[in-house]
């Protein structure tokens, strides 16, 4: 068994001039096979794909591998790997990432952090303790549009900000049934759609001060599983009177060409602006063909930058940033249930 002296001395800031050791853990997530793809195309990175459950639809080259187990993936190198990227079912993240950060391998973890605020209370101490950086993957994070939001605000361009309206609307899930099974998710819309932009307004305003949300199932009931709500309403309220809300629904059809979107609108004393990171495509008829920012990519670039450099957590969206979104989506669930606005300190 390596001790944690053998970890520490083969780790990536002394070996600079090799690959990358990425453990790819779980195809259960939509987005494992895109990080998988653009993982497996650099030559940089020597990757280890685990698929336990057996999907079978994440692809890589001759290169890369993909193993039945998560342990086979850990164990893939003699000396451990230099990084995980979390991709699995929402309520197994915990574990994964525990795991992770007891082998001294640096995190990527799929959003939402977790299931419940405990669990990534713990995750993000877990990282600290070990000294690995601990990154939530949201994409979105990256985009040049929301780039030009921060910049907007910083300066002032708009005046003060009053009301944010945000979106992530998307389809239901197909193919993955764990994103409605609520033991497995967390949720339903709520918590798979309210985080992308509670994390871009985290960045950009902080903390709210209250959260205020509503759900239901009018949409594709039929489709969700037992008490995974379809379509929702967040409303966040921050301390200097700005409001914020948050469409976090399964709205889209199933035969649309696209899985969805995000989009923001910020309400100044002097101006508006608009936000749409997906609005750069073609389309058509049944057709839609992205072109711009890879976001994954920009995001994949930014770990593992901070891999190789050593910058423990300093790397956003951080998991202390992952974790504020889970308080707001537990604050959320929680005034779903009382009827009443959640004051997050309360959590």
């Amino acid at each position: 068994m390596l001790t944690a002296d053998d970890q520490v001395a083969d780790r990536p800031e002394h070996a600079a001039d090799r690959p990358l050791r990425i453990a790819l853990l779980s195809c259960a997530h939509t987005h494992a096979a895109g990080y998988a793809s653009l993982l497996d195309a650099r030559e940089d990175v020597d990757l280890v794909v685990s698929d336990p459950d057996g999907f079978g639809d994440v692809h890589v080259s001759e290169r890369s591998r993909i193993v039945g187990s998560h342990e086979e993936a850990l164990d893939a190198w003699s000396h451990g790997p230099d990084a995980v990227v979390v991709t699995s079912a929402n309520a197994h993240h915990r574990d994964l990432v525990l795991e992770a950060a007891r082998r001294g391998a640096h995190v990527l973890c799929e959003k939402p952090l977790a299931t419940t605020v405990a669990d990534a209370e713990q995750m993000v101490e877990a990282c600290r303790e070990a000294g690995v950086l601990l990154m939530t993957a949201f994409p979105v994070h990256f985009a040049p549009q929301v780039a030009s939001l921060r910049e907007a605000v910083a300066r002032g361009s708009i005046g003060e900000v009053v009301g944010v309206t945000g979106t992530n609307n998307g389809k239901l899930p197909t193919g993955r049934d764990w994103f409605t099974d609520v033991e497995l998710s967390g949720g339903g819309a709520l918590v798979d759609h309210t985080v992308h932009i509670a994390q871009i307004l985290d960045s950009v305003f902080g903390e709210p001060q209250t959260v205020h949300a509503v759900t239901n199932r009018i949409l594709f009931a039929d489709r969700a599983g037992d008490g995974a709500e379809t379509g929702g309403l967040v409303t966040l309220t921050y301390p200097d009177g700005l409001v914020a809300t948050i469409d976090c629904s399964w709205s889209q059809p199933a035969d649309a060409p696209t899985w969805g979107g995000v989009t923001i609108q910020a309400v100044g004393t002097q101006g508006l602006l608009a936000v749409d990171p997906f609005s750069q495509h073609v389309g058509g008829f049944d057709q839609w063909l992205p072109y711009g920012a890879n976001l994954d990519e920009l995001m994949l670039d930014a770990f593992l930058d901070a891999v190789r450099q050593g910058s423990g957590s300093d790397v956003e969206p951080s998991g202390e940033a992952g974790l504020r979104t889970v308080k707001i989506v537990a604050a959320a669930q929680e005034s779903v249930r009382t009827g009443q606005p959640v004051a997050l300190a309360d959590l």
